[in-house]
This record gives C-alpha cells, structure tokens and sequence, in this order.
C-alpha cells in the first residue's frame, strides 16, 4: 500500500503578513507548489483516484474549501503555472455572498459567484461538496442531514454545476458514535457520495481502508517550507 498526503487550504492573501491559521500567502503557497514539482509529485483528482488500485510513489493530493474569490485570484494561476490539480469544495448557501459562518472575527471573505465557479478550468480545478449551509455534521440529525444534502443537489442543478461526488466535512467533523457513524455513512452512501473527507492530520494509505474517512492535512499559514515538508511525510507533529 501507498502513501497518499491529501493537504488541505483555505484563504490565500497577496501579503506575508496576511498569513494566520487559514490563510497562507501567495508567496508561501507559490513555494510549496514549487518544491512539489522540483521533486516530482503527481497530484490527483478524487475522479482520478476512483479509477485507481495503485499510485505512483510521489503522488499527493491538493484540496481547498469554501471556494473563496481569494482562490481563484492567487491558487488558481499558481496550480496552471505548476501544472498541479486541485479539488475546490463548495459550501452552495454561500455561493456569490460571503464566509457567514466564520465567527472568528476574520475579515469577511467573499465566496466565489455562479459564473466564476463556471469557468474554473476543469482539467485543473474538480468540485466537490462542502454541505450546503457549512455546519458540523455531528451536530445535525439523520432528516437533516439529508435536507442538506438535498439543497446542494438543488442548487447544483439549478445552476448545471459539474460537482464530483465527494465531500469535505465542514470543520472536518463528522458523528463519532458507532451508531451514528453508520448511519452518516449509510446517508452518504445512498446520496451517492463516493469520498468523504475528515480532517486526521496523517498522510492516508491507497487504496484508502475507509472511503468515508479519509484524512487531510491541514496546511497553515504560518508553515515554513521545512514544516510543509515534514507535513507531507509524517502529518502534523506535536511541535507544529
């Protein structure tokens, strides 16, 4: 079995000093983009890897939530310039308006607009699902859960969105109970999810052991490229 680092982005600010928690600059980004084609790493689309038994050894997986407009300004020409793919998960409520649900007194982000979700160059960009109003999902019940569900697939296709079938779990929290858990699974299964991603901080084995729960690793702003490194081998370690 194979290594598989799936990393995973939020906000991208033009400055250094724009940096926090969820928000890497485009310097930092440019550099971790860098270093993974300097060093041979293939990334991949979760439609690439349904089709997949085996991967090469450098494979690696770039992924970035709520599809913020910041996103499409500095990731989007940095991953044409490397060559690299990169799944963009979409919280639909927010489409065209603003990160609502941030209470952490950030600066409000603007989510990108129908039209600019559209023109995201396919054989780059995959999008995927981030729930519809971005709530955690341990905190919902089974008819709401699926409610949710329902309105992404409403707003997908009202607008005729090309949305691959995996999901990122808002806050990557998901329910942790044995019953719970089968039944968030069975909910994802029968909405015809084919990925779930949680958030687990490790790099995954492929083939995954457990498609519902598949691990990323969260990339912060403040990451040198010495931690990013390390990130990819190992995941988060205590010192970071």
């Amino acid at each position: 079995m194979s290594k598989l680092p799936i990393l995973m982005y939020h906000n991208i600010c033009q400055s250094k000093s724009g940096s926090n928690k969820l928000t890497v600059s485009a310097h930092n980004l440019e550099r971790q983009f860098q270093y993974l084609t300097d060093n041979n790493y293939k990334t991949f689309h979760f439609s690439d890897l349904e089709k997949m038994k085996s991967i090469p050894e450098k494979s690696i997986v770039l992924t970035f939530d709520d599809v913020t407009e910041n996103q499409l300004i500095y990731a989007l020409p940095l991953l044409e310039k490397y060559k690299l793919k990169a799944s963009f998960f979409i919280p639909f409520k927010y489409i065209a308006k603003t990160d609502l649900w941030n209470e952490n007194g950030e600066s409000a982000q603007k989510i990108m607009t129908i039209e600019q979700l559209k023109q995201l160059p396919p054989d780059i960009i995959e999008l995927g699902y981030h729930s519809y109003e971005h709530n955690r999902y341990q905190e919902l019940n089974a008819l709401e859960i699926q409610d949710d569900f329902l309105k992404c697939e409403q707003e997908i296709n009202t607008h005729n969105l090309n949305v691959y079938p995996a999901v990122a779990y808002p806050y990557g929290n998901y329910p942790k109970k044995s019953t719970e858990k089968a039944n968030f699974k069975a909910l994802l299964s029968q909405n015809k999810m084919k990925f779930g991603l949680k958030i687990g901080n490790r790099p995954n084995t492929f083939p995954f052991k457990d498609t519902y729960e598949i691990k990323r690793i969260d990339i912060k702003g403040l990451d040198n490229l010495i931690v990013f490194r390390l990130k990819i081998k190992f995941g988060k370690l205590k010192l970071f």
